[in-house]
């Protein structure tokens, strides 16, 4: 895997869509031998984690680590050099030279090819969940070969109190129709981040991140924001995203781990150790929410109603309490003694 320079290590981790319900391959190497036709919510090899490099961009924040235009340019090609295939080249909102410098890189090295057949990685530009940031988003990676839209919103408690000053149903709203507007403007290939999502309320995140797949979001970037998760948290948060969210087998799930106490990296492979731990099916746990629990009950023959599952759902949810994981004997002593 690769190190964002200086400042924070990202990578995207899928598996293929290709697998039964109990038996679900996942992404555990890094870098394949070869690669075939991109496609910006599916992975053909269950082996293959796409690499986003985002030294351009969350690397500068780094004390010291400035770079020029050019130097930009340099750093991008021997990106491409390196084989990543996502290069999130800045942020063109926040200013006019960080604008025109994303147009020309995308423009240039979101193009090169010395002959058909050379890789030609996408090209990423980060967006507030704005119209103004988006439309030069837009501006800039129109012209590239494989552009892709980063869009940010928090999800997280304190972060929507106190930064955004706006409610839950307010920030899935503005996340909802963003995607959708950047579909409008011809963005197909759409990453949606939700800010701190090491700190948002779970059954929230779940929500989000499925309206915004169905606004028409292909990536979901999850993210530490502050940096401060353990190994085991990030990636079991990674593990009940996929485990929770509705629609999550028609996207990619994207991993950002910030390095303010050393962990990055460990967090990062965490969530590919998570992935691998899981494929004999499904762990069921006191996180886990609704959607999770209906699926295994379907992936053992049980089919419940909505009423069946809110009963159900909070039997569950006690018994989860005194328990690390809920096993299939479990959910079938819950489904035979209902409450009366």
């Amino acid at each position: 895997m690769a190190m964002s320079m200086l400042h924070t290590f990202t990578a995207t981790l899928s598996y293929s869509r290709e697998h039964s319900k109990t038996q679900r391959q996942k992404s555990s190497s890094v870098i394949c031998s070869s690669r075939r036709d991109y496609v910006p919510n599916y992975i053909q090899d269950p082996n293959y984690v796409r690499i986003f490099d985002t030294t351009l961009r969350d690397g500068e924040q780094s004390p010291g680590a400035t770079m020029t235009p050019k130097q930009k340019l340099n750093i991008a090609r021997k990106l491409v050099e390196l084989g990543v295939d996502i290069i999130e080249v800045g942020f063109p909102a926040s200013n006019k030279a960080d604008l025109d410098t994303v147009k020309s890189i995308a423009y240039e090295v979101g193009n090169e090819t010395k002959d058909e057949n050379a890789h030609v990685p996408v090209m990423c530009a980060l967006a507030r969940c704005t119209k103004e940031d988006i439309d030069k988003a837009w501006e800039c990676l129109k012209d590239a070969k494989f552009p892709r839209l980063h869009v940010f919103l928090a999800t997280s408690d304190i972060h929507m109190e106190y930064k955004l000053r706006m409610s839950k149903e307010e920030v899935i709203d503005k996340a909802r129709s963003m995607v959708a507007y950047a579909r409008s403007l011809g963005f197909t290939d759409i990453q949606c981040c939700a800010e701190d999502a090491g700190r948002s309320e779970k059954e929230f995140l779940y929500e989000f991140l499925g309206e915004v797949i169905k606004a028409g979001a292909t990536t979901l970037n999850i993210p530490d924001t502050v940096g401060f998760n353990l190994p085991r948290e990030f990636g079991q948060l990674i593990a009940d995203v996929r485990a929770n969210t509705p629609g999550i087998d028609d996207v990619i799930i994207s991993a950002h781990c910030h390095n303010d106490l050393g962990l990055a990296t460990a967090n990062t492979l965490e969530d590919i150790g998570l992935y691998r731990a899981n494929e004999s099916g499904l762990i069921l746990g006191k996180l886990s929410g609704r959607h999770a629990l209906k699926s295994r009950l379907s992936e053992i023959g049980y089919k419940i109603n909505k009423t069946e599952l809110d009963d159900l759902f909070w039997r569950f949810k006690s018994l989860a309490e005194t328990k690390k994981v809920i096993t299939d004997d479990d959910l079938i002593a819950l489904m035979s003694h209902p409450v009366i």
